[in-house]
């Protein structure tokens, strides 16, 4: 069973394996191909103008990853043509209806591109041209195939007039008007004409060769070759819309043994069933069974003694029963109580949440498809939707609550970040302090929550918009607390502010915990959003053009649950569509960043680490920018040092330390600039001495004095500061050690 799957980047470990299989069939397929033009393919999808043209691609493969055929196809989204520049398939399956499916592909990709026509070139199919009789018949072969489309060569054009004399057998160029019967206009083709020969052969054709031939496009519309091989009348004029990979939906199917029967207990099996019943039939979801996974990724989020007792206590409840916790210890680890009914309040945070002989099996369920829908995105998927219960946000490292045991976006989170940076986008009415806590002091998993504050909702002790990060996580948790009335405009205004945090962090993989509580009428929540709501913000976050596991949480109005998932998955697809059909190239301008002059006891270990991480400095350089801290905030200005400092929604970013150098008129030293790696590259460097500049010209000063090692790995330090302005004044050789100089620069008329 094959199926054919686009590739956006080499990021995944399956798209680096598929890019090199697709580099091995053209290797092999077309040896005359310059080795440089295969290995850059990688790169063309990662930066997809560059060339100018925004690449796509497609392959044919089976189920185990191996590709048999692959299609390449270039967009130009302002003269608005799509050019087919490579379709081939492995020798071994030829012949196989592989060319046939991938062409049929692109037609539809093309279409929905809403381009004026699909062109490409064919070899001549004429003995004239092409005197090998193996080679005219696989050209015949070819040209038989396109006619079928009513795809033909354009005639009456310089189009196949050689570049050099000696050039022989020079290529078709083929129009496909993908079954729309559009003629091809003049003006249109020599645009297409121009684009073709000055981007995709720019180092072959020289200019004159391109004006001559573009200006051969007399005809108006352009001649098409008569059909050669098929009958007009059997031409396939029909192009399907742009078939959307389906999503992987994987569907806790041991859910339902996780019924708590008390009134009140809105958690119940039906959320699922009416879920179900919409979105099936849609035919937007796959099926996936799901896998077993082992405990160690249970483990790795939550503690083990914490898994522990949840197992062993699930089990020792008698069938029909459920435990609630009643009291709540105070948290001495070391002396926790013996009693299982107390114990319960030991790991739990409210009273609602029951432990019954079933709760452990169905949230352990739960773990296996969140980790099942990770999987299909490491497999490939755009997008996997684990549709579960019990939910799980509110599962901390070492607690459950709030319906919530195991905490799965976090599971799911923790298996993807070992293949690169993951973002947790928290959408459910409630805080999502279970992602909070696991991740609180940790960089490498960005969590953002939108929730309704926690002055009026559930958890009700945390989700506080100070709460950002702590060590190393600084700066990597925002939660969004909104009103306790809110709809949807508004809702979009706060989940923009969310998004360009995400686009900032620029991860390789999203998980979003899919809340529907923040639905009208919903019996957990107080807003109103509607079902264009949902769309909406679908389209939002699927703009972000990330490979995204959708997980389960909250939502209770089941008369609307169904409805308002479908409208949230139809507008995810649009979203990821767009950012597919548009640039897309990554933004490097920094959102959120605030800078202060003054500094507080937090930044001495915050300057410290900054220093550390950022590789460049000795152990004796660290100790003196952290003594430069703590001297300004014993002495203040009379310490002669003064900060700007640069916060990133907490975390600091970067830093300037300059001051005035002692008997002189208006001279100043900048003592230090440094930038926290995340950042660099940015415009964060330049904003922070931009500012210290205008600082000092503040203060009465005119020249400012900086130094810095003449080592190799200082060479874009010092290329910094030239292109900012400053002067080498002197070198004093040998100052920091033999063959390390000390290079002094200066900037006057600041």
């Amino acid at each position: 069973m094959l199926r054919i799957r686009r590739i956006y980047d080499n990021v995944l470990p399956v798209n680096k394996s598929t890019l090199s299989q697709v580099q091995e069939i053209l290797r092999s397929q077309f040896p005359a191909i310059d080795p440089k033009e295969i290995e850059t393919i990688a790169e063309k999808l990662r930066n997809p103008f560059k060339q100018r043209f925004r690449m796509i691609l497609f392959v044919a493969e089976s189920i185990k990853g191996k590709v048999h055929g692959f299609a390449l196809l270039l967009h130009e989204p302002e003269i608005r043509f799509t050019y087919l520049d490579w379709i081939a398939t492995a020798s071994a399956r030829a012949g196989a209806g592989i060319g046939g499916a991938l062409y049929d592909r692109i037609r539809q990709e093309s279409l929905a591109l809403k381009v004026g026509g699909l062109f490409y070139e064919c070899l001549p199919d004429d003995a004239d041209n092409c005197p090998d009789p193996a080679e005219l018949k696989q050209n015949q072969a070819r040209l038989r195939f396109y006619e079928r489309y009513g795809a033909r060569p354009i005639v009456d054009t310089a189009y196949e007039s050689p570049v050099k004399p000696e050039d022989t057998g020079m290529p078709h160029l083929v129009f496909d008007d993908l079954g729309t019967d559009r003629t091809l206009r003049k003006t249109f083709a020599r645009q297409v004409v121009r684009a073709v020969l000055e981007r995709k052969y720019a180092a072959y054709c020289p200019a004159d060769y391109v004006d001559r031939v573009v200006a051969s496009f007399r005809d108006d519309p352009v001649h098409l070759r008569p059909y050669r091989y098929v009958k007009p009348e059997t031409v396939i004029k029909m192009v399907e819309s742009r078939s959307t990979e389906q999503i992987a939906l994987i569907v806790n199917d041991r859910h339902d043994i996780h019924h708590v029967n008390e009134r009140g207990y809105v958690e119940s099996p039906v959320r699922v069933k009416s879920i179900l019943k919409i979105i099936e039939p849609s035919g937007l979801f796959t099926r996936i069974k799901p896998r077993p996974f082992a405990d160690k990724h249970l483990t790795a989020v939550h503690d083990a003694d914490f898994v522990s007792y949840l197992k062993r206590a699930c089990a020792e409840v008698p069938a029909g029963k459920s435990l609630y916790p009643y009291i709540f210890p105070i948290r001495n680890k070391t002396r926790p109580p013996k009693e299982p009914s107390v114990l319960s309040g030991y790991y739990c945070i409210d009273t609602f949440t029951p432990i019954n002989a079933n709760a452990y099996l169905a949230a352990r369920r739960s773990v296996d498809c969140a980790l099942t829908a990770a999987r299909e995105i490491l497999d490939g998927r755009r997008l996997a939707y684990a549709l579960i219960r019990p939910p799980g946000h509110h599962a901390e490292r070492r607690s459950f609550g709030g319906f919530c045991y195991f905490n799965n976006n976090a599971i799911a989170a923790q298996y993807l970040c070992a293949h690169g940076k993951v973002a947790i986008l928290d959408v459910d009415y409630h805080h999502g302090n279970g992602g909070q806590d696991i991740f609180y002091r940790r960089s490498d998993v960005l969590t953002v929550s939108l929730h309704c504050h926690p002055k009026f909702a559930y958890p009700y002790f945390c989700g506080f918009e100070e709460e950002r990060g702590e060590g190393e996580g600084e700066g990597f948790n925002l939660n969004i607390a909104l009103p306790e009335a809110l709809d949807g405009e508004k809702y979009r205004n706060a989940l923009s502010r969310a998004l360009r945090r995400i686009e900032e962090y620029r991860p390789q993989f999203l998980v979003i915990g899919l809340g529907l509580d923040p639905a009208k009428g919903d019996p957990t929540g107080t807003w109103s959003l509607t079902l264009r709501d949902f769309a909406a913000n679908g389209r939002m976050i699927g703009a972000l053009g990330l490979p995204m596991v959708v997980v389960q949480e909250g939502g209770y109005r089941t008369q609307t649950l169904g409805k308002n998932a479908l409208a949230f998955f139809r507008g995810l697809i649009e979203g990821a569509d767009q950012w597919a059909d548009s640039r897309h190239a990554p933004t490097h301008r920094i959102h959120g960043v605030v800078l202060r002059d003054g500094v507080v006891p937090e930044d001495g270990p915050r300057v410290r680490r900054l220093v550390e991480v950022t590789g460049f400095f000795h152990p004796d350089e660290i100790d003196v920018a952290e003594e430069l801290v703590v001297e300004r905030l014993q002495k203040g200005n009379a310490s002669g040092y003064h900060f700007v400092m640069a916060d990133h929604y907490g975390r600091l970013a970067g830093y300037a330390c300059f001051g005035p150098i002692p008997c002189t008129a208006s001279s100043f030293d900048l003592y230090w600039i440094a930038v926290h790696p995340d950042f660099q590259g940015r415009g964060l460097g330049r904003r922070l001495l931009v500012e210290a500049e205008r600082r000092i010209k503040a203060a009465g000063g005119s020249r400012i004095y900086v130094d810095t090692s003449q080592r190799v790995q200082y060479a874009s330090t010092r290329a910094f500061y030239e292109s900012c302005g400053y002067h080498l004044e002197t070198v004093l050789k040998d100052f920091y050690a033999v063959g390390d100089g000390k290079a002094i620069y200066c900037k006057a008329r600041i």
